[in-house]
């Protein structure tokens, strides 16, 4: 079955080795083009992670040098769909992922992961925008100019949005840029279903209440974030699926949170973001061409294709319909 998938880390692999592997195939990732093509995904979102990741509050931080990251990864990507544009291209908007498939390519999103390069600037956004991106997960690990991150700290996890960060959703929301949750605080999260009232997304996120992990989600998030029309992207990564000491991702923990997503959320609710490259992790599924197993497991557990769909394409290709512009 066709799937799509809302979050991978695979360029920031590829600059961390100064791109001297080829998108089309690199066996030391997850993803790369030929097993996407081989295990049917029909759209990738690539996000754009810098190692300027770090706390832009409290120490220095070079902007610039997240400015000329973002280039680099964004022409990587670039680069490397116009080698391969037999079987690929670039998706801004919910007709260009119809016509890609309708000439038998794959889409490729782009998408920043961690608002902290955004520097107070709405101007900023925009030449995201620009560039093609379509998803921007606000924080990641630290405080940055929108809001907070998810925190093991009760009081810290309670903090929201900031002043900026309420006017930039807004903004990326008229823009058509997917507003993504996944590494927010708590209180941010019910910041931006305060504000939006429409479609975001988690894109990387699991249950909380079947892994006590503090980026997944609680049964009053899940609810709300269905109520919104959102979606929540199946993470593959152990710490999120389980408590194991050994880091074994298994089909089996996927399910079990997909079973228990669906329930709370409805059948509406689930997709995939597998987080593949961003990873350590021993994967069952360790790329798109084993994503067969995953189908064949939830037929067993009691899904029927209509559902599966959903979760493997539907439900994602709505909001995108919904949002991205």
């Amino acid at each position: 079955m066709k799937y799509m998938d809302m979050h991978c880390d695979t360029l920031y692999k590829h600059m961390m080795r100064d791109y001297k592997d080829n998108l089309y195939k690199c066996k030391e990732d997850s993803i790369d083009l030929e097993r996407m093509k081989k295990g049917n995904n029909i759209c990738q979102f690539f996000a754009m992670f810098t190692t300027e990741g770090g706390d832009p509050i409290f120490k220095d931080y070079d902007f610039k040098k997240a400015d000329s990251e973002i280039d680099s990864m964004s022409e990587f990507l670039f680069k490397s769909i116009k080698e391969n544009s037999e079987i690929i291209s670039i998706a801004k908007n919910y007709e260009n992922i119809l016509k890609n498939e309708e000439d038998d390519k794959m889409s490729a999103v782009l998408t920043i992961e961690g608002g902290h390069m955004i520097d107070d600037s709405l101007e900023k956004i925009k030449k995201y925008y620009d560039l093609g991106v379509r998803l921007i997960t606000l924080t990641w690990n630290f405080e940055n100019c929108l809001g907070y991150p998810n925190a093991l700290d009760f009081y810290e996890n309670k903090k929201g949005l900031k002043k900026f960060g309420k006017e930039a959703i807004e903004y990326m929301k008229d823009l058509g840029i997917i507003v993504d949750v996944s590494h927010l605080s708590d209180g941010g999260f019910y910041d931006v279903a305060d504000i939006l009232k429409s479609p975001f997304v988690a894109s990387h996120s699991n249950a909380r209440n079947i892994t006590n992990h503090r980026r997944n989600l609680t049964d009053d998030m899940i609810k709300t974030l269905a109520n919104n029309g959102g979606i929540s992207g199946i993470n593959f990564a152990s710490a999120f699926l389980n408590d194991r000491k050994d880091g074994y991702s298994s089909i089996e923990d996927i399910v079990v949170h997909l079973n228990y997503m669906k329930d709370k959320g409805g059948e509406d609710f689930v997709a995939i973001g597998t987080d593949f490259d961003g990873i350590e992790s021993k994967l069952e599924i360790d790329s798109p061409e084993k994503m067969y197993l995953l189908e064949d497991s939830l037929l067993k557990a009691g899904w029927n294709y209509r559902q599966i769909e959903k979760l493997f394409y539907k439900n994602t290709l709505r909001v995108i319909k919904d949002v991205m512009k």
